[in-house]
């Protein structure tokens, strides 16, 4: 049993940043040329003061069931250790007996883990879908206000943004303009690196010559 599985649900987080808010229909577009800009968006709902307090909460809750499942883990190892040790001198029954109780136990931590990782990555996409919704409705409200046509979103590692200006990237005010509304303050320096990273901009081409 890799003891990668024993923990892999604590780095299912990250796969919960792949869903984006629902995009309703787009609202009438004012006249004249197109202004665009672009914005990580996975990234700003990854990085507000709400997310990382509810993801660092969120840790909190699966930290017995991680020390749980390791207990268990290290249990399998060290009964596998003294099988390997003793098993010359174990009568055939004895080592059956053993290697079937050793067999158990893993089947166990399987499925205990794989549990853990569907209960912790479904809390993971309910509370990231939550915030996203409200950091969505901050971003039409600004983009609004700020006279955009079109934003497209960079946080996939596939996106049609080749080249943007930095001026073009929204991805901060947006941030900020959320914690603001939120009313939630920013985490501890020692809990802001504890929320999964989202994907970064799209980087810039270089220039043409």
């Amino acid at each position: 049993m890799k003891r990668s599985l024993v923990f892999a649900f604590t780095l299912a987080s990250g796969l919960a940043l792949s869903a984006a808010a629902q995009t309703p229909a787009a609202s009438a577009a004012p006249a004249g040329p197109a202004k665009i800009a672009i914005i990580a968006f996975q990234a700003a709902v990854g990085q507000t003061n709400e997310f990382q307090r509810n993801f660092a909460d969120l840790q909190k809750k699966y930290e017995p069931k991680r020390s749980e499942l390791k207990n268990l883990n290290d249990e399998i190892e060290n009964l596998t250790k003294q099988l390997q040790a003793q098993g010359d001198k174990l009568g055939e029954t004895e080592r059956a007996s053993r290697a079937k109780t050793i067999d158990d136990k893993k089947k166990q931590l399987q499925r205990s883990a794989e549990d853990a990782q569907k209960d912790f990555q479904d809390e993971m996409q309910e509370m990231y879908n939550g915030v996203a919704s409200k950091v969505y409705d901050v971003l039409a409200s600004y983009v609004q206000q700020q006279g955009y046509t079109v934003v497209l979103d960079v946080s996939q590692q596939q996106n049609p943004v080749l080249w943007a200006a930095d001026s073009t990237n929204i991805t901060k005010p947006i941030l900020d303009a959320y914690n603001v509304k939120s009313g939630v303050p920013a985490p501890p320096p020692s809990a802001q690196g504890a929320a999964p990273a989202a994907p970064k901009p799209a980087p810039k081409a270089p220039a043409a010559h």
